[in-house]
């Protein structure tokens, strides 16, 4: 029999379930020991047990990595997350139950720990992830993404700021409500749903592609609810003819019910996004993509949202453009000039719609939190406490 690593069996101990969201009231996180070929299961329910791998049952998640990083884990309190952000640590499968793992076993009691959890709010049930305290800070995905893509967000900000991020509905472990427009109005008002259930009055907010749209949204819709914007590679209407307009308007988001696209398709957008092929945030975002797009609904919801990015009126009264010019809040947009899915040249027409906005150019794509994360968070933080 395989002896039980001391860290696994310190991580086991500290399991705290009020940090853990587990679904269907339980999981099976899978822990291997990359460098000893040892795997374990641990069954987390209201406490948590560890045993042997069972080959013959399918784990919720798996974290894999060396000896050496499992024993850092267990002696850092932020030692689970910052490995995996450094490639460490290896997550599959689910991530919002993988990284609830860690959350769950870090020993952390502070407001500083980080906490798995499902808000119930008038639009439905939403998945997030919060730590830290201070002025709140809404963290608001991309399409396709999750909360999963701001953890080193949440990381860097929780020390100065109240983190909470949230899985827009229709994404990840949030409500996916059929017929739903998936537009910036339906997301921009979930978002004020889970402020009023969280009784936030006002909060920052952070939005990465179509969450930068949202975040837009919420500011041109909602100025009294938000302080400032951070708009990370932003998704913005295009100003230029959209030839295939006419097709995609007949196209209707339903089918997604029935039709499956390929993995290997999926795969390839990701990796186009994030353009570090082999890292473990590719190979993570992918596994959260597939989870919530291999549901009916949550195809459903994927093509909603990307037929609405597409079909987006540039111009006239209600065009984005037209509605820029009037944002209110202060806002940073960060740009990536590598980026292939929103170009840096919409940075132009930002500034000469939106003169007062401030902007960072970065040697990165479209995921800047990801990409360069020191850069960006330590930009962020100092644009929040409003430092010129």
């Amino acid at each position: 029999m395989p002896v039980l690593p001391d860290s696994f069996r310190t991580l086991v101990a500290r399991f705290d379930a009020s940090a853990f969201d587990a679904p269907r009231g339980g999981a099976r996180i899978r822990l291997k020991v990359t460098d000893q070929w040892e795997q374990w299961d641990v069954i987390a329910e209201r406490a948590a047990r560890i045993q042997v791998a069972d080959d013959g049952a399918e784990p919720d998640a798996t974290l894999a990595a060396d000896l050496e990083t499992w024993e850092q884990i267990a002696a850092d309190l932020a030692g689970g997350v910052l490995s995996f952000a450094a490639g460490r640590l290896v997550i599959r499968r689910n991530l919002n139950v993988g990284v609830g793992f860690l959350a769950a076993t870090s020993g952390a009691t502070g407001p500083e720990r980080l906490r798995f959890g499902r808000v119930e709010t008038a639009s439905g049930e939403i998945s997030m992830l919060s730590a830290g305290s201070g002025e709140p800070v809404l963290l608001i995905h991309g399409l396709g993404a999750t909360k999963g893509s701001f953890l080193t967000s949440v990381a860097m900000l929780a020390p100065s700021f109240r983190t909470i991020a949230l899985d827009l509905p229709g994404f990840g472990d949030s409500v996916k409500p059929v017929g739903a427009p998936y537009h910036p109005p339906f997301f921009a008002a979930a978002v004020i749903d889970l402020m009023n259930a969280l009784e936030l009055p006002r909060a920052h907010m952070i939005g990465n592609s179509m969450g930068g749209r949202v975040a837009l949204e919420l500011g041109l819709r909602h100025p009294e609810r938000v302080r400032r914007l951070a708009l990370l590679a932003p998704s913005l209407a295009w100003k230029r003819e959209r030839p295939f307009a006419p097709l995609v308007r007949l196209l209707r988001p339903e089918l997604g019910l029935l039709q499956v696209v390929p993995r290997w398709f999926i795969e390839g957008v990701v990796q186009r996004t994030i353009p570090v092929a082999e890292s473990s945030w590719v190979r993570a975002g992918v596994d959260e993509f597939l989870r919530s797009y291999l549901t009916p609904r949550g195809r459903a919801a994927f093509y909603a949202a990307a037929r609405q990015i597409y079909l987006e009126e540039p111009h006239g009264t209600k065009g984005f453009w037209t509605r820029l010019a009037t944002l209110a809040p202060p806002a940073l947009f960060v740009w990536g000039k590598r980026d292939t899915l929103v170009p840096i040249g919409f940075a132009r027409h930002v500034r000469q719609t939106l003169p007062s906005a401030r902007h960072l150019e970065l040697e990165c794509g479209h995921v800047p939190q990801v990409e360069q994360p020191f850069e960006t968070h330590a930009a962020i933080a100092a644009f929040f406490r409003g430092e010129e």
